[in-house]
């Protein structure tokens, strides 16, 4: 959830934007300052389509995802990488499907090193809802469908969440969210064949 991220993020999203569903991988992610970026993008609604004489169609406003979403999480989903899915669900962009996050989002400080070389970092940044009830620090992000990736799977070469994920996006695909049709055309109206009134 850092400078790599977002990048990574640039050249592998806007490239699928066509796509009926996207998985997001939140798995692992030891944090960062990013997730406001992503799910500003993610969170975008069809307003408006644009259909041109020679160019074909547009959505509005143009970065926009219309397919199923899902995210994966799991025990080392930390702080950035607790706040994404937290939102991701917040905005209902899609199910969380995995294990429970790591809960701990309060930011940290550095305050500078020591004489032996070490630093200080200070806890300084809490997190609430929109309200006085502190949020996921120590609890961490609950997923919608619990699937744990055993070792047996594992050592297989399987990846049961991802697969898990797979097939809920395929099942929603089923389901079209709001997409843009061609117009149907107009009808022409009819011309008022009768004579002028006259003036006075």
């Amino acid at each position: 959830m850092g400078a790599a991220g977002i990048r990574e993020f640039v050249r592998q999203y806007y490239a699928q934007r066509d796509k009926q569903g996207l998985v997001f991988d939140d798995r692992y992610n030891g944090g960062g300052n990013i997730s406001q970026m992503v799910v500003n993008r993610l969170q975008r609604q069809l307003l408006m389509c644009t259909f041109g004489r020679t160019s074909g169609y547009r959505p509005y406003p143009r970065a926009l995802f219309l397919g199923h979403l899902a995210c994966l999480l799991n025990e080392t989903s930390a702080s950035d990488g607790d706040i994404f899915p937290a939102m991701f669900r917040r905005m209902n962009l899609g199910p969380l499907i995995g294990k429970r996050s790591w809960g701990g989002i309060i930011g940290i400080t550095n305050r500078g090193m020591l004489l032996d070389g070490g630093t200080v970092n200070v806890p300084e940044f809490g997190n609430t809802e929109p309200g006085p009830e502190w949020t996921i620090e120590g609890r961490g992000v609950d997923p919608d469908i619990e699937v744990d990736n055993d070792v047996f799977s594992l050592l297989q070469g399987k990846d049961p969440q991802l697969e898990k994920a797979i097939r809920c996006c395929s099942t929603s695909s089923r389901r079209t969210r709001g997409r843009c049709r061609s117009p149907r055309r107009r009808r022409s109206r009819p011309v008022d064949e009768s004579p002028p009134r006259s003036g006075r």
